[in-house]
């Protein structure tokens, strides 16, 4: 078991022992993926929830507050982006079994390049001083001129494919970047779907 496991157990068995968060319908097997706060758990939500509302409404003289019903015509929905915005790319690793955002791994390998020319950056900082013109070394740096290349190009792929909803092409991306599992560190990647994180729900009589 890793350590970070191992902290995540404790925290979860804190936090059912003292009353913070019990898995919901716990009497009856519980339900996946859905929690009930206890006694602890509501005070902490509710102070949370009065801070954020004093943070972001009360603390602002051209804010005001609105509670707005859940339920709203579907057009507002559309034009909100919550239609198209939720539905998201995913793919599982067949050996871990673990299922990830597909343009979000596209995302974190973008990440690990920036910062090796982050590391770059600062060994010449260190080197040159004072006298260090940042702009200049990445604009004449080979090594970076080489990575930001690879980044625009990864980018372009990855946004093309999205805008026109390539499925095919992002996992094509995710095979040819080499991109493993960090659980498994396997590159066993299935296909990439996609998944509506939308919730389908009728008003009245059904």
């Amino acid at each position: 078991m890793s350590n970070n496991e191992d902290k995540l157990k404790k925290i979860i068995a804190h936090a059912k022992e003292y009353g913070f968060v019990f898995q919901s319908s716990e009497l009856y097997d519980g339900l996946a993926a859905a929690y009930d706060y206890g006694q602890y758990g509501v005070e902490l939500k509710n102070n949370i929830k009065n801070y954020w509302w004093k943070s972001m409404v009360q603390y602002h003289e051209n804010i005001v507050g609105l509670d707005a019903a859940i339920f709203m015509h579907p057009t507002t929905w559309k034009a909100s982006g919550h239609v198209d915005a939720f539905n998201d790319p995913m793919i599982d690793n067949k050996d871990s079994k673990k299922r990830y955002r597909a343009d979000v791994l596209v995302e974190d390998h973008i990440a690990k390049i920036e910062a090796k020319n982050e590391k770059d950056i600062e060994k010449a900082r260190k080197r040159f001083g004072d006298a260090f013109d940042e702009a200049q070394f990445v604009a004449t740096n080979q090594r970076i001129i080489e990575r930001n290349a690879e980044i625009e190009g990864i980018k372009n792929r990855l946004y093309k494919a999205m805008e026109d909803d390539r499925l095919d092409d992002i996992k094509k991306l995710i095979e040819d970047l080499g991109i493993v599992c960090p659980i498994s560190g396997s590159r066993n990647w299935t296909d990439v779907r996609q998944f509506n994180l939308m919730f389908s729900t009728e008003m009245g009589s059904t």
